[in-house]
């Protein structure tokens, strides 16, 4: 079996951005979900806005947002691109104590957006985080996956049982 070139190497073996000028812009998609567990008393405190920070929902979303359009900024090897929606929700389990946020990122480029996803969610689930600190340090983020990517020569990953 031949070794597959990776593709974040030249041929000297340094890291370098992948050329992506020949390929076409296509649309492509990525959604992503995390999960920020708390204290009863904590979400209790998010869901009825007693928390001394603001709104802990618009503020995430806010920080989840801007998270993805900075994504190249961070991530050492993404390209800078041009998004053309973002979107977080919020979805509440009183059972689990815990906030689940989704994130979906849209483009008409020539690379993904699966970095832009995963870390709208991931500072959109520290900011959460950030805001309920004070009352609950033992707060826990977890199971940060991508859900879905589509789009490019790759095509479509969607994960099983999702």
């Amino acid at each position: 079996m031949e070794k597959e070139k990776l593709t974040h190497l030249d041929e000297q073996g340094h890291i370098r951005m992948v050329d992506v000028s020949s390929k076409p812009p296509t649309l492509r998609e990525a959604i992503a979900r995390g999960t920020i567990s708390m204290e009863a008393k904590t979400l209790e405190a998010v869901l009825h806005h007693k928390v001394k920070k603001g709104n802990v929902f618009e503020t995430a979303k806010i920080a989840g947002i801007m998270a993805a359009k900075k994504t190249f900024l961070l991530i050492p090897l993404c390209h800078q691109i041009q998004l053309t929606t973002i979107n977080l929700e919020f979805s509440v389990n009183r059972e689990k104590n815990s906030i689940t946020i989704t994130s979906s990122v849209k483009t008409i480029e020539r690379t993904g957006v699966e970095m832009e996803a995963l870390l709208a969610v991931s500072v959109s689930a520290l900011t959460i985080y950030d805001m309920c600190k004070a009352m609950d340090r033992g707060m826990k983020i977890s199971d940060i996956i991508l859900l879905k990517k589509s789009g490019g020569q790759s095509g479509t990953f969607v994960r099983e049982g999702k």
